[in-house]
């Protein structure tokens, strides 16, 4: 109901020349964008809608808290108004990062983190997916997108697949095949790997198309890569996401992306957004606070109009055009970093 898809034939016979310098036309995917872990967010949709000129968002992103155990099963208040938001209209999907350990961003070593993984690898953490599955087709979530142990390639969460990959794959069929056996349950898992190498090759911790339903990719304007060509070419970059997908058959998905490093870049706005028009992602999110997004950080106004320009359902008016916040005249101060996102890849 809600995945576009690539096709294969695409994919393998467009040129990147041909992806990357090709006008953006008007949005064909589902768009959505991290506004806020709870009602925040929700609340927040209908005002960029308006600021989009009434382009609707029909992807709502959350993110489970990594902390402990309790909130990785997910509390039915963290799902409820998210439950009541997708209810509300059919066409709508839900995409849930699901932590696969908790103390995510603690920075555990190594060997603690080889250890956790052999005794979810062993079925030692089994029931706590089995309650979130349950919790989640309780309130109508049974249709979610889960980005399950995203960024698994890096270093920064706890989940992460380098200190022994044929454990962490081992453990990610075991929660898939944990969480489809719930009754009532038509999730989709997402595999979403950083964009680049960084900790390894991501494809080494890809656990098997049986229990992979999207391949997806966090991709941020940062390094590996200075420019937008690099992104598209480099290893495990956004070609090789794309060849990667199309040889496995699945859809890809872009669950995070935004600016970063190279701060206000239009350019890699412009492109990025051709990127996403040229492959079809089942879906895509803006990372919209500060550094990396373009409605709730004003450090961003040329990215920002550019990404309101191209998606805009209705021509925008000139300048910023920020809606004010619920009960205010002003728009609010750029929001902090929301509790248990943690540093973007690369960042510390």
């Amino acid at each position: 109901m809600f995945g576009l898809g690539i096709a294969s034939t695409l994919l393998l016979a467009t040129t990147t020349a041909t992806a990357t310098t090709a006008a953006a036309p008007a949005p064909a995917v589902s768009l959505g964008a991290f506004l806020g872990s709870g009602q925040e967010g929700v609340d927040r949709s209908a005002l960029l809608e308006e600021w989009l000129g009434g382009t609707e968002l029909t992807v709502g992103h959350t993110y489970l808290p990594g902390d402990l155990w309790s909130n990785i099963e997910g509390r039915p208040e963290f799902l409820a108004p998210w439950a009541q938001w997708r209810q509300e209209k059919a066409e709508r999907l839900f995409v849930l990062n699901v932590p696969m350990l908790e103390r995510n961003e603690e920075q555990l070593p190594d060997e603690e983190v080889r250890e956790l993984l052999r005794t979810g690898a062993a079925g030692g953490f089994d029931h706590h997916f089995a309650t979130l599955a349950e919790r989640l087709v309780a309130a109508g979530l049974g249709d979610a997108v889960l980005v399950l142990g995203w960024e698994m390639n890096g270093t920064t969460y706890t989940h992460r697949c380098a200190p022994d990959p044929e454990a962490w794959k081992l453990y990610w069929r075991r929660i898939v095949t944990t969480m489809r056996a719930v009754p009532g349950q038509e999730f989709r898992f997402d595999f979403a790997p950083n964009r680049g190498t960084d900790a390894i090759g991501w494809d080494r911790c890809y656990p098997g198309d049986d229990v992979v339903d999207i391949i997806g990719m966090d991709s941020y304007d940062q390094p590996p890569g200075e420019t937008f060509d690099e992104h598209i070419s480099q290893p495990y970059g956004l070609q090789y996401h794309a060849d990667f997908a199309a040889e496995h058959g699945k859809p890809v998905s872009f669950p995070e992306w935004g600016l970063f490093r190279n701060g206000d870049n239009a350019t890699y706005m412009r492109r990025m957004l051709e990127w996403i028009e040229h492959v079809q992602p089942v879906y895509h999110t803006i990372s919209d606070y500060c550094p990396h997004g373009v409605w709730q950080c004003l450090q961003n106004p040329v990215s920002s109009e550019v990404f309101r320009t191209t998606l805009s359902a209705t021509p925008p008016e000139p300048g910023p055009g920020r809606v004010p916040r619920p009960g205010t005249t002003d728009p609010e101060p750029e929001p902090e970093p929301e509790p248990g996102r943690g540093p973007r890849p690369g960042a510390g």
